[in-house]
């Protein structure tokens, strides 16, 4: 995984792992929202590492890196992947829960415009 860097494309609501630093190749990506009510908050909708990086850890340090995002941000994150969902239960201290109201305002956020998936 060293050779991996983390880049967070706001504008596209995407956080980028390439290999061989900014200009490498794309290995996998966290694509996300940002909820502005009832709190901001970063919103992620989908992980995906390409198969032949798989297994590499790669998912877990970009889920790693969305949430220090928006520790640094002071802003919520309101997990709607299931690949960040499970893995904030595995890391409580690393990420923080979401409230309930917080979670449902990105669902419904989501729903009601698709294009953010």
């Amino acid at each position: 995984m060293s050779d991996i860097e983390i880049h967070d494309d706001r504008d596209r609501g995407m956080l980028l792992a390439r290999a061989g630093g900014a200009d490498g190749e794309t290995v996998g990506h966290i694509q996300y929202f940002v909820l502005d009510a009832p709190e901001r908050a970063l919103v992620p909708v989908h992980t995906v590492v390409e198969p032949q990086h798989e297994g590499k850890g790669i998912a877990g340090s970009l889920t790693r890196e969305l949430y220090a995002i928006a520790a640094r941000d002071g802003v919520a994150v309101a997990p709607l992947c299931s690949f960040v969902v499970r893995w904030a239960e595995r890391h409580p201290g690393e990420a923080p829960a979401a409230s309930g109201a917080l979670l449902d305002a990105a669902r419904a956020a989501l729903a009601a415009d698709p294009s953010t998936w």
